[in-house]
């Protein structure tokens, strides 16, 4: 019966921290209406499962050590979740080592929209380009991936991007 509860309150806790994890991350993104929701929700879920938590009369030990595993595993199940379902937009800045106008022509080609500034590094008194793009998160790999092929030591700072207006998108 106590491993019945145990259970229970894991995977409850798993639910109402991944609902957590995932309205925490919309709220940061800019978003309003699907956070309302799933916070009632979320709420609903811990209510209950802290409740009956509280209200066990089995070992406390077991019932708080499944509470905690539950809520770090929820933590772990919302962010993964949230990767996969919440779209985003991130600004990526690259130094390159060297004016890489191959690197810019092939970026373009693939469809990647760039703004470049030149650079003047005083220090080495050489001249470099840093190259501004929007772009969505599930093509940040693609594109950290191109650019390392191309320039090894490149300096890529990436952004998150709440709202984009104009400009070209891939």
């Amino acid at each position: 019966m106590l491993l019945l509860e145990c259970l229970k309150i894991f995977f409850a806790r798993i639910a109402d921290v991944s609902l957590g994890t995932f309205r925490t991350i919309l709220c940061v993104k800019g978003k309003t209406v699907e956070p309302f929701v799933i916070a009632f929700f979320e709420v609903l879920i811990w209510y209950v499962v802290a409740r009956e938590a509280l209200n066990t009369s089995g070992n406390m030990l077991f019932i708080a050590i499944s509470y905690a595993l539950g809520y770090a595993t929820g933590t772990l199940i919302g962010s993964l979740l949230s990767k996969v379902f919440i779209k985003g937009i991130v600004g990526v800045q690259i130094i390159l080592k060297e004016n890489n106008k191959k690197l810019i022509q092939n970026l373009r080609k693939i469809g990647y929209g760039i703004s470049i500034i030149e650079l003047k590094n005083d220090y080495e008194g050489k001249h470099k380009d840093m190259l501004f793009i929007e772009t969505n998160t599930k093509k940040l790999k693609e594109l950290t991936k191109i650019v390392r092929d191309f320039d090894k030591e490149a300096f890529i700072v990436v952004n998150d991007t709440k709202l984009v207006y104009n400009g070209f998108l891939k």
